[in-house]
């Protein structure tokens, strides 16, 4: 254990619970449900409402092997390919081979997904899928489809919820195990100010981290809470240098900050085609599967073709759809792009590459324990190993279904009493005031985007290391920065980015999306390894390299 705890009034209030969940997407809710179901007590934590979490934001939709002719084998193959060569493949088995089922129980759940006219699933494709296998709901709006699902299924279920609750840190007892969280809710929930969940076992299921880049599709609430709290708990991340950037978002000006709007793979499943300002298709020979080759590839592509035309974006063109096409199948989108004054019918659909997804995360098992004993996570905030140096399209639904159902059953069995919190720790980090998150976020997106380097890497690495030694020395004078909200947000967004820039400085190769200019080629025999990351007692960020493509045990005892 680190002992490192956010700046943070004493909890002044708790309740106690078997379980608690943080986070309330896709991984969350399943998790809680599933645990509620065994009879376990259970609360949910979620920084905005039930429904604000990344989960309704997602477009595609869930990949599983549920068409004629697929088989899990087949998915597995796709995806090992996408994770170029670091997927955990007892991992990826899992998920292929128990995502049917999981999408099924979905499906009982509520969630309604699009049909065919003979009443079975409609499936469609996405980048590095050599068959179809996206279900889909809404067109184009799967992830708030399951949202709604899930949601409902809680509030009928009348599961304990905490809504605009940002959590804090990981409380433990006198063994260094679990006891609950800290959290403060903002000022709209069942209570106020800082408090504490009680309970053996903690879930994380906070989602991304794409507010620590300028320009990301993430919501606003992805601010790498969940990554910052296990690590000052003392818990291992890894191979969060893979950051996933997607190829096709709606570019708004090279100015713009903040989400910004996705124009989801399945356009291009569909036959839409990337262009140049000069209307050629720069994809056709550059893999296989042009248009539809893994997402990395294709950011590449398109990042190249604007270094050498002089452009700041490229084109999606899928005019030949029509008006009906788009009405049915993508509304969102169609809704999205209008509303910034372009219409996708009559004209190219202006598209550059944005942060979207972390491939890495907190280190676990394929039960979703992490290092920390009694702390769970899954979801984007995981690292289960099936993504491996970059994420297969629409697998990330399917992974936090999964391995939350996983988690779930081994809570169940393993029913750990409750124990007392320890004290906290006397030596709490500085908070950083809050106008440092555009200077982070610009550092990130100069130093640690889509292409990166050496120098560019050490640039950032010494911009935010200046940062982090002045909320170091404001901590100890008069300019000490009130705790709140925006200050706890800032704070976890910097150990993130370090943590995130020492992992990229390390790996000194090309692989997946982590896309080096100094070093454009893969190195198998340093490379096809994971880095893994603790934070010290003194706030440095360790990594260490495993010595195999494989996971270590996250206990030592397995």
């Amino acid at each position: 254990m680190t002992g490192i705890r956010l700046t943070a009034p004493a909890p002044g209030w708790a309740i106690d619970a078997d379980v608690v969940v943080v986070g309330s997407g896709v991984a969350g809710l399943t998790a809680a449900l599933r645990c509620a179901a065994a009879g376990l007590d259970t609360v949910v934590v979620t920084k905005a409402r039930l429904d604000d979490g990344s989960t309704r934001w997602a477009q595609g939709g869930i990949a599983a092997a549920l068409g004629e002719g697929d088989t899990p084998e087949q998915h597995l193959d796709d995806t090992l390919v996408a994770g170029a060569g670091l997927c955990d493949e007892e991992a990826v088995r899992t998920l292929v081979t128990e995502g049917p089922d999981a999408v099924r129980r979905l499906i009982t759940t509520g969630a309604h997904f699009d049909t065919t006219d003979s009443g079975e699933i409609a499936l469609t494709r996405e980048g590095g899928h050599h068959r179809r296998r996206i279900a889909h709901a809404g067109g184009d709006a799967t992830g708030a489809e399951i949202s709604r699902a899930l949601v409902g299924a809680v509030r009928e279920a009348a599961l304990h919820t905490i809504e605009n609750a940002l959590v804090l840190d990981l409380l433990t007892d006198a063994e260094g195990r679990t006891a609950g969280v800290s959290l403060h809710v903002m000022g709209e929930g069942q209570h106020d100010g800082v408090g504490a969940v009680r309970a053996p076992s903690v879930v994380l299921a906070t989602g991304g981290m794409g507010q620590v880049f300028s320009a990301t599709t993430n919501p606003s609430v992805s601010t790498g809470d969940g990554v910052a709290l296990a690590l000052r708990a003392g818990a291992e991340v890894s191979d969060l240098e893979f950051v996933q950037f997607h190829p096709t978002v709606l570019f708004l000006g090279a100015d713009s900050e903040g989400q910004q709007p996705l124009v989801s793979e399945a356009v291009r499943g569909e036959g839409a085609h990337l262009v140049d300002g000069d209307g050629v298709r720069f994809m056709a020979g550059q893999h296989e599967l042009a248009e539809l080759a893994p997402r990395d590839i294709v950011a590449k592509a398109i990042t190249r073709r604007m270094h050498e035309q002089g452009t700041e974006h490229m084109y999606l063109d899928a005019r030949h759809f029509g008006a009906a096409m788009w009405e049915q199948r993508f509304p969102t989108i169609l809704a999205a792009c209008r509303a910034h004054g372009i219409d996708p019918v009559t004209e190219p659909v202006p598209v550059a590459p944005a942060a979207h997804y972390a491939s890495g995360g907190v280190r676990t098992d394929l039960r979703g324990r992490t290092t920390v004993p009694g702390l769970y996570a899954c979801g984007e905030v995981a690292c289960t190993g099936v993504h491996g140096a970059n994420r297969l399209a629409s697998n990330s639904l399917l992974e936090g279904l999964v391995f939350a159902e996983r988690i779930a059953a081994d809570i169940a069995e393993a029913r750990p009493p409750r124990t007392e919190p320890a004290p906290g720790a006397d030596d709490p980090v500085a908070l950083l005031a809050p106008e440092a998150r555009t200077a982070i976020q610009r550092t990130m997106t100069r130093g640690a985007g889509v292409l990166r380097s050496a120098e560019s890497l050490a640039a950032a690495a010494e911009d935010l290391e200046a940062l982090h030694r002045e909320a170091a020395t404001d901590g100890d004078g008069a300019k000490a920065v009130v705790p709140g909200v925006d200050a706890w947000e800032v704070t976890n967004l910097l150990l993130v980015s370090r943590v995130l820039v020492a992992a990229a400085r390390d790996r000194e190769e090309t692989r997946g999306c982590h896309w080096r200019e100094d070093r454009p080629d893969r190195d198998d025999a340093h490379g096809r390894r994971h880095l893994v990351v603790r934070i010290a007692p003194d706030r440095t960020p360790v990594v260490h390299r495993t010595e195999t493509a494989a996971f270590p045990p996250v206990r030592p005892s397995d």
